[in-house]
């Protein structure tokens, strides 16, 4: 079986070539670390600003306390291609009363789930991203992505 050969990609078009992936992967995977210990799990986006990704979270939830004791994390998208883009950054709590209600409008499911942006298990996290490398399928090579 001969190795594929992935298209070549031009270094200008790698922003978009991102932000492509991002778009098509719902859920994307996100890897915090518990103890000395790696954990990955889907999440659902509740907004996407750039590289700026938003996860709702439950404070019962165990990646909650995950978080806490280490923020930094790292989020995997992956298209139907296979194409691939990982954004690694540092989730911090949204605390902005108005950003949250701007996630809590555009958000049925939400809603729905929680019943009020007041629910005491609500929490949000903003990952900021330090690094957002992009892979084309096969290629085996990361192609850093400029933050903006």
């Amino acid at each position: 079986m001969n190795k594929p050969i992935p298209e070549p990609i031009d270094p200008a078009q790698v922003t978009d070539l991102a932000k492509g992936v991002i778009q098509r992967d719902r859920f994307p995977y996100l890897a915090t670390i518990d103890g000395n210990r790696p954990r990955v799990r889907p999440v659902s986006p509740v907004r996407t600003d750039g590289f700026i990704v938003y996860v709702a979270n439950l404070r019962s939830y165990h990646k909650t306390v995950e978080i806490e004791a280490n923020p930094n994390v790292e989020l995997c998208y992956l298209d139907e291609k296979h194409d691939q883009v990982r954004i690694s950054g540092v989730a911090e709590s949204v605390t902005d009363r108005s950003l949250l209600q701007e996630i809590w409008d555009a958000n049925p499911l939400m809603r729905q789930y929680l019943g009020s942006i007041d629910n005491p298990q609500l929490i949000v996290y903003r990952i900021v991203p330090s690094q957002v490398r992009f892979m084309r399928e096969w290629a085996l090579e990361y192609h850093d992505v400029a933050l903006e």
